[in-house]
C-alpha cells in the first residue's frame, strides 16, 4: 500500500468520503476583515489550509496544525465549526477521493517568515468577497463570503438562527444582526 492509499483510509466517512479539517484564517485591518488564502501544491489554485485528522488532536487543533504547516499561521482557533464543504482530492493522476472539510475560524496573531511548506505555497490576504470569488468550491465560497468574526469574548454563535426560533426571541433576531463565527 502506497502513502496515498494510507492517507485515503484516514477519516473515512459514509460512502467512502474522507474527513478533513480546515482553518479559515482571518485578521482585522483598517478595511475590515481579511481572509488568508494559500495556493495548493498541485495546481496552484487558491485554498484554505486543511488536512487529515491527526491522532490525539481535536478537529480544531488539527486545523490549527495545518494552518501552521501550510501557511505559517499562529493565532486563536475557534473551537466551533463554522461550516463544511466538499471537494475531490486528487491523490494521483488516476485516483481521487471525495472529501468533506469541517472549517474552523482562526484569528491570525502572527505570520511566520519560515514554516514547513513555505517553498511549496504562496499566501495572500484578501477581502472576504475577493477570497470567495477565488476559491473553486462553491460551499467554501459561501462560508468565506458570509464569515463574520466572533463577538469579543465568545468563541462563536450561541443563539439559535432565526429559522430555528419560531418565536423570534433569539439574541440578535430583532435587530436583524447575525452572530459571528
Amino acid at each position: 500500500m502506497g502513502w496515498q492509499d494510507k492517507i485515503a483510509v484516514q477519516g473515512t466517512g459514509p460512502g467512502g468520503t474522507r474527513m478533513q479539517y480546515g482553518a479559515l484564517c482571518w485578521r482585522m485591518s483598517t478595511q475590515g476583515v481579511e481572509v488568508l488564502l494559500i495556493t495548493s501544491r498541485d495546481t496552484g489554485r487558491w485554498v484554505i489550509p486543511k488536512g487529515w485528522p491527526m491522532p490525539g488532536l481535536a478537529p480544531e487543533a488539527a486545523a490549527a496544525q495545518e494552518a501552521w504547516e501550510e501557511a505559517g499561521v499562529q493565532g486563536t482557533m475557534n473551537p466551533l465549526c463554522i461550516g463544511r464543504y466538499g471537494y475531490q482530492k486528487c491523490l494521483s493522476a488516476e485516483a481521487s477521493v471525495p472529501c468533506a472539510v469541517a472549517v474552523y475560524g482562526m484569528r491570525v496573531e502572527e505570520l511566520a517568515k519560515t514554516f514547513p511548506e513555505m517553498k511549496e505555497r504562496r499566501r495572500k490576504w484578501f477581502s472576504p468577497a475577493e477570497a470567495a470569488a477565488l476559491v473553486a468550491e462553491p460551499d467554501l465560497a459561501t462560508i468565506i463570503a458570509q464569515f463574520l468574526p466572533p463577538v469579543q469574548g465568545r468563541p462563536g454563535p450561541i443563539a439559535a438562527d432565526d429559522d430555528d426560533d419560531p418565536a423570534g426571541t433569539a439574541a440578535g433576531s430583532k435587530s436583524g444582526q447575525r452572530k459571528g463565527h
